[in-house]
């Protein structure tokens, strides 16, 4: 038996009190197409792992239903997204997530965990139990693990993979350190926090026109850097393969008070606070020195 994507997958039940089942063949294990395969039930739209018995047969592609087209459409549209009035499952979002961060269609993403590109949208956009099978695949796909997947590894802080036998430490030059730091995320910023005790806090950040700004509240912690020079780090870490970069800025912190250009830095923003609640004060940090560094494989 041997099968490819899309393909349905048929069961003709030997007993007459049985119903027949079938289901779309979402997922292969296998490159020449022999089972066992992820079929995704057209009863109960539940994927689960198969091995078709004497009983099973394929109905294939060019003898069925068309295959469905899905638009190839770059990593920065509207297909990233969740279809309105679905809610995702944690596993969907997290690979919707990394997908995005690689830069991925979703359909270059199937094509890579060898799945149909709309299994891989059901999985992003609804709730969903994929196969141990299917998440490796998935893994391996996105460059990351399954723990990260699952999420396993939220609670624990980054950096536990093995080191590099032989890597290679490279400094990062201003404009390197800039394009990297204005990706954009959550950074972490280095104050005062008063009586002469530093505080190191993680802010959710943007930089626009070289600035690096970010939202608080008054008589926070990050609101004491106002007035004051500051450090703000951000680090990206790849824990499949042991290597990552960090940009370290210093500069003076101050707090906008123009009502147009706290109107431009709201509509410019990416994300809101993650910790949520009033924090309408806008700060600006502009860096007077950069540095960075990055950790890579030998000749990397």
């Amino acid at each position: 038996m041997r099968a490819h994507l899309g393909d349905q997958l048929i069961i003709e039940r030997t007993t007459t009190s049985a119903a027949k089942r079938d289901g779309e063949i979402v997922g292969l294990h296998h490159e020449d197409g022999t089972p066992p395969y992820d079929v995704r039930w057209s009863d109960t739209d539940e994927v689960t792992l198969v091995f078709p018995g004497p009983d099973a047969h394929i109905r294939h592609l060019e003898h069925g239903r068309p295959r469905p087209t899905y638009a190839a459409t770059g990593p920065d549209t509207a297909e990233a997204e969740a279809t309105p009035g679905r809610t995702p499952g944690d596993i969907g979002r997290r690979v919707a997530v990394e997908r995005r961060r690689q830069k991925l269609s979703r359909e270059e993403t199937a094509r890579r965990a060898r799945m149909s590109p709309g299994y891989l949208e059901y999985l992003e956009e609804r709730p969903a139990d994929p196969s141990v099978a299917t998440l490796i695949r998935l893994a391996d796909a996105l460059g990351t693990t399954v723990t990260t997947l699952r999420g396993g590894g939220v609670d624990l802080p980054p950096g536990q993979g093995q080191a590099l036998l032989h890597p290679q430490l490279r400094d990062l030059g201003p404009e390197e350190c800039l394009t990297l730091l204005s990706s954009h995320g959550v950074g972490r910023i280095a104050v005062s926090a008063g009586a002469g005790r530093p505080a190191v806090v993680p802010v959710n950040y943007d930089v626009i026109d070289d600035a690096i700004v970010f939202r608080t509240a008054p008589g926070s912690t990050p609101a004491a850097s106002v007035g004051e020079e500051v450090a703000f780090e951000v680090d990206h870490m790849d824990e499949a393969l042991s290597q990552g970069w960090s940009v370290l800025a210093v500069g003076p912190a101050s707090v906008v008070t123009d009502p147009e250009a706290v109107r431009q830095l709201a509509d410019h923003a990416h994300t809101t606070p993650w910790p949520g609640g009033e924090r309408e004060m806008w700060v600006s940090v502009r860096p007077v020195h950069l540095t960075g560094r990055r950790i890579t494989p030998p000749d990397g």
